[in-house]
């Protein structure tokens, strides 16, 4: 990073992304990543932006122009899929979304001239493969995660459909979804340009509502209905794929069918095990006497989380049986849909996961936990009374660490879900 000067506009918008919770830690080869999908001019104008969602007129204040050519700005960077453009009750709204999931994975999700994609992909494999700084800050920085997993929806019994919430089923999240787009696997597409991709469906990822109703209308999403996505979502579980999915209850933007060799998420579950990088299914698998240890699960498990044990001896010799690593089991049910002879069952987790409300409440959380609040409140606003409420935050996050974290505690208390589902994402 030595030729780039410190007031560049690269280093600016690099600047500009770590003032949020799921930020982007500085290499050569995140400046590099930028340099491929902004110019420099463009950097510096992005890095300008207020987190929350804004529209032209704040803009064009912002950038000391008039509000024609910062909407000239706005749509091409929009078209690009480098910001998203919504609808908010009839007013067109802009947003910089995170690098992911966001813009990043955007970049892949269909194939382009305007940019180089393989060698976008090689600067990709390198940051978030080889380097281990920026997938440890998306994962592990903070204790609410990005992301949770979805569980395959035809292993459950009767009675496990009984403890299964509607937020928690994908199939429930393609019904009620206002917009739904279909794209290309960025995981498996960037693989692809480096030799590495598996043979994983790979136009199937999804996004939902605002951020499905943008990628589509500028071509990075396909538009299907319910009923098509429900094939796609079967389509998904035939081939043993996660559903990893935006870690909130209420407006999922996104699920992602992963794969154990190429999704950030999964590889980052075997490389890191018990850290969990995405929130668990509220399921564990349970081996059964029914187990013949013909290691069809072992096989399918997407993050190694099972293997072959020998049992005590019968009369026809040792006999091996299936057992899973409870530390890093996601609960997908995976094991469960490949299992011959019925020999693993899902079972409620003794302690539910806790899911935000939305990515509001999710992103407060992350920024409580990252020390991060005050600066987001400032930038947001937030709070009607957002100075006060930064310096509470402040007062907070200078208690000695056991006080910091009961205070966490409170903060995730059922007023503060209140509090947070009336504002709108």
């Amino acid at each position: 990073m030595s030729h780039l000067s410190i007031k560049s506009g690269y280093k600016k918008l690099e600047e500009r992304l770590n003032r949020f919770p799921q930020g982007a830690p500085p290499s050569e080869a995140l400046y590099k990543i930028l340099s491929l999908l902004f110019t420099e001019k463009e950097a510096k104008l992005v890095s300008q932006l207020p987190i929350k969602p804004f529209n032209v007129k704040t803009a064009s204040k912002i950038w000391n122009m008039d509000n024609a050519k910062a909407q000239n700005i706005l749509d091409q960077l929009a078209s690009r899929a480098i910001l998203l453009d919504i609808d908010n009750n009839g007013t067109r709204q802009y947003m910089l979304p995170p690098p992911m999931a966001g813009f990043f994975e955007f970049a892949l999700m269909r194939t382009r001239g305007d940019i180089d994609q393989k060698l976008l992909s090689e600067l990709f494999y390198q940051y978030l493969n080889v380097e281990e700084d920026f997938v440890k800050d998306l994962f592990f920085s903070t204790e609410t995660r990005l992301g949770r997993v979805f569980v395959q929806e035809p292993v459950l019994t009767n009675q496990n459909a009984i403890h299964v919430l509607d937020y928690e089923r994908a199939s429930h999240v393609i019904k009620t979804a206002s917009h739904m787009g279909v794209s290309m696997c960025y995981c498996r597409h960037k693989m692809e340009h480096v030799g590495l991709a598996c043979d994983a469906p790979m136009d199937i990822c999804m996004t939902f509502n605002n951020t499905a109703d943008s990628l589509i209308r500028h071509g990075y999403a396909r538009r299907v209905d319910a009923s098509e996505g429900l094939e796609l979502l079967h389509k998904a579980y035939d081939n043993n794929l996660v559903q990893c999915g935006e870690n909130v209850r209420e407006n999922v933007s996104f699920i992602c069918n992963c794969c154990g060799c190429c999704c950030e998420a999964l590889v980052a579950a075997k490389k890191f095990g018990m850290l969990q990088p995405v929130h668990t299914t509220n399921f564990f698998p349970r081996v059964k006497e029914e187990c013949i240890g013909c290691g069809k699960c072992v096989k399918t498990c997407p993050i190694e989380a099972i293997t072959l044990v020998s049992k005590a001896q019968d009369t026809q010799g040792e006999r091996k049986i299936a057992k899973v690593n409870e530390e890093i089991c996601l609960g997908c049910g995976v094991c469960v849909r490949s299992c011959p002879s019925k020999g693993i069952t899902l079972e409620s987790r003794q302690q539910r996961v806790i899911t935000p409300v939305n990515s509001v409440h999710r992103t407060v959380l992350m920024a409580i936990e990252k020390g991060m609040l005050p600066d987001l409140i400032f930038d947001n606003q937030a709070f009607s009374n957002h100075r006060a409420m930064a310096a509470i935050m402040s007062a907070i996050l200078k208690l000695p660490p056991v006080k910091q974290l009961v205070a966490s505690k409170q903060m995730k208390s059922v007023y503060l879900e209140k509090l947070l589902s009336k504002i709108k994402t």
